[in-house]
């Protein structure tokens, strides 16, 4: 994430007091700094053989499996340091983390508000929460967590981006609207927000503003399907449906190429409409 946000993997490693197993635990730090995924990995393996409570190096362990991709390992490493240190809120922290990754939402919760239960500032926390409640359809639950998220790191544009998007969920459009405008201030090359604004403006039936802002967000991001998509239909609306086959075609393409299989009948489906209009016309 950017901003104050970082993800799990980017957070301060954790250090030890000397132990049996510290010399390993620094080893595996130092492969970490030099980003040596693999030998770090196994230095913290040999630091917890030496000393199982270490906790260190299970959360260490955690973060070298997170960022080599190996969502399994990482959430039993992550829950292995919560229960050598039950106090520990980065450790929980970052198993909610990435059980929500796996896609268990009532773990990931529970693990979350235990984090922030042991360390109610933590920004990291609120803003996971908040994408858990988004799944679970917790929509001001969502809003909730996503502001607190906001209040601990203003300059972070993702949690006013979810929230933007939370706030639409509840019919919300003006202050969606907001939270949008906010991303992008804080990051400009934020495609999804250019998006988001564009669907208010569309939904507002402001034309000109709605494909403004789809037109920004293909060009900061050529592969975000949706933004051709949304500008095909103010194409539509607009009358110039010779604009809206072109765009259609663009999303049916990056639709099928990312293996979207039901948005790519639905984008064919909106430029054979936009086709036969055109040579009505």
């Amino acid at each position: 994430m950017a901003g104050s946000l970082p993800p799990a993997a980017d957070r301060p490693l954790a250090q030890a007091p000397p132990n049996a197993g510290s010399a390993w635990l620094d080893r595996g730090i130092q492969h970490i700094t030099q980003g040596q995924l693999e030998p770090a990995i196994a230095a913290f393996q040999q630091a917890i053989a030496l000393d199982p409570s270490l906790t260190p190096a299970h959360y260490n362990l955690g973060l070298a499996y997170r960022q080599t991709g190996q969502l399994q390992p990482a959430i039993n490493a992550f829950y292995q340091a919560t229960l050598t240190d039950p106090t520990f809120a980065l450790a929980s922290s970052n198993l909610g983390a990435a059980l929500l990754e796996g896609g268990n939402l009532e773990q990931a919760a529970y693990f979350l508000q235990k984090a922030i239960g042991l360390e109610p500032n933590l920004a990291i926390a609120h803003y996971n929460l908040g994408l858990v409640q988004q799944q679970q359809g917790q929509w001001p639950g969502a809003i909730r967590s996503l502001q607190q998220a906001i209040r601990l790191s203003p300059k972070a544009p993702e949690p006013f981006y979810q929230l933007g998007l939370s706030y639409q969920q509840q019919g919300q459009t003006l202050e969606a609207l907001r939270a949008f405008q906010q991303a992008i201030a804080l990051n400009p090359a934020y495609a999804e927000a250019f998006y988001g604004v564009g669907s208010i403006y569309y939904q507002q039936g402001n034309l000109p503003e709605a494909l403004s802002a789809f037109l920004r967000s293909t060009q900061l991001d050529p592969t975000y399907a949706h933004a051709y998509a949304g500008g095909g239909l103010v194409f539509m609306a607009q009358g110039r449906y010779g604009d809206a086959v072109t765009l259609f075609q663009y999303a049916q393409d990056l639709y099928q190429q990312q293996g979207h299989s039901t948005w790519e009948t639905w984008a064919r489906q909106q430029g054979q409409q936009a086709r036969s209009l055109a040579q009505q016309g």
